[in-house]
């Protein structure tokens, strides 16, 4: 029986699906030039739009997000975009031959304003809510390398960066945790920092000057104090005040000085709930607020507030009949009218007391019809003055069920009224 002939030449086998790994200095050597590779992709797409062509950008721009990789090449497209090139690590540019992007918040004429920096904001604006993934590295690596390495470049250009970041942080494209890294010693020591924060707060006021929407984007950035971007030499009020009233930044300053009192406020307050606990005097809570108020001047208009969250905190208004909440609301009321008393010398502060109690019963509204009872007792304790309480009345109530409440105290200031007229002819 004869066997099968074989092959001359035997065919190795083989693995289907097995990929076989480049060496590692390959690899890196290939990876290096990658940016430049995508910058001058991108090129081809912003070459072809006619200089000024905002909308014919906008559409490049998704038209390349959806053939270049812009996810994994998204700090080398955040720094084309905002500073017109390729970095190095330091902040200089990339000296390869390359010339700036046709696009770029770079090529903004100086001195730049925000209308002119708003027109290339915009366009990046609709190419990352078309591409959302871009968000979080914009705010997390790009905007906050560029601030750090921005004290290289001439001022023009450093406004320009900070005009940017502050539209995109108005625009929620970005939120303010870029500028912790503006913090830094080296940054800090000769105002740099400072110039650049002060350029971006005056950008998102322009945009939407409300206290409560600036406080917002801090909040959100966990900037939790302004002072860090001075040099450690000024970490005080009065440096924050001159820098910004000289800036035309005044509100920024008022903001400042509420942050404080809030925290300040916080633990004055949670330190008197602690002594109601603890069942300490009146006298000994009257003790520790003169002293906190002296270490941290926080004004009586705040003080006062302070003073009622705490000692009404303990209070629970639910063990009370329907009709024995009268009672027990006057009775509360006099325990906390003689740690109050002493605080209330002012009429500004005496009109605060009363709206922080309008507004409390407003909030508690098992209680909001024992409202003139209270006023009764702190006119009584005087904790406010008969004027105050007309005042309050007449033009100085808080919205908070206003009409409820001055119906409901109108026959208490009808005879403060008559007591007043009666002094004044017996006079």
């Amino acid at each position: 029986m004869s066997t099968p002939a074989t092959t001359s030449t035997n065919v190795k086998p083989s693995l289907s699906g097995v990929r076989i790994k480049a060496r590692k200095g390959a690899v890196k050597a290939s990876a290096k030039h990658e940016p430049s590779v995508f910058r001058d992709q991108l090129y081809k797409y912003l070459e072809t739009v006619s200089e000024g062509d905002f909308e014919g950008y906008t559409n490049k721009l998704i038209t390349a997000g959806a053939n270049l990789e812009f996810i994994k090449y998204s700090d080398a497209l955040f720094e084309v975009l905002l500073v017109g090139g390729l970095l190095q690590p330091g902040g200089n540019y990339l000296d390869d031959g390359a010339p700036p992007s046709p696009f770029s918040v770079s090529n903004v004429a100086e001195p730049p304003t925000v209308d002119e920096v708003k027109k290339y904001i915009d366009v990046l604006g609709k190419v990352m809510r078309r591409y959302k993934y871009l968000q979080k590295p914009l705010e997390t690596s790009s905007l906050p390398a560029l601030l750090q390495n921005c004290a290289k470049w001439p001022v023009a250009k450093r406004d320009k960066l900070a005009i940017a970041t502050g539209l995109l942080i108005s625009q929620q494209l970005a939120n303010a945790s870029c500028l912790v890294n503006l913090q830094k010693d080296q940054l800090t020591k000769d105002d740099t920092a400072l110039n650049i924060v002060t350029v971006v707060f005056r950008t998102i006021l322009s945009q939407d000057p409300s206290m409560e929407a600036f406080s917002g984007h801090l909040k959100k950035g966990g900037i939790k104090d302004i002072l860090l971007f001075f040099p450690p030499t000024k970490h005080d009020v009065k440096h924050l005040e001159s820098h910004f009233k000289a800036a035309g930044l005044p509100q920024v300053v008022d903001f400042y000085i509420k942050r404080q009192y809030a925290i300040i406020k916080e633990t004055i307050t949670k330190h008197l709930k602690e002594m109601v606990e603890a069942t300490e005097s009146a006298d000994s809570m009257i003790e520790y607020i003169k002293e906190s108020q002296t270490e941290n001047l926080l004004p009586e208009t705040e003080l006062v507030h302070c003073i009622w969250a705490a000692l009404v905190a303990s209070v629970d208004w639910s063990i009370a009949r329907p009709d024995q909440v009268d009672a027990m609301v006057m009775k509360e009321t006099k325990r906390i009218s003689a740690v109050l008393a002493p605080f209330c010398s002012g009429g500004k502060t005496q009109i605060a007391l009363l709206n922080v109690v309008q507004v409390y019963c407003y909030e508690n509204t098992r209680i909001m019809k024992s409202f003139p009872s209270i006023l009764k007792v702190l006119y009584n304790e005087d904790c406010v003055s008969d004027q105050a309480i007309i005042y309050w009345y007449q033009k100085g109530s808080k919205p908070q069920g206003r009409q409820h409440f001055l119906q409901a105290s109108e026959p208490l200031v009808k005879y403060l009224q008559q007591q007043e007229d009666e002094s004044e002819e017996e006079e």
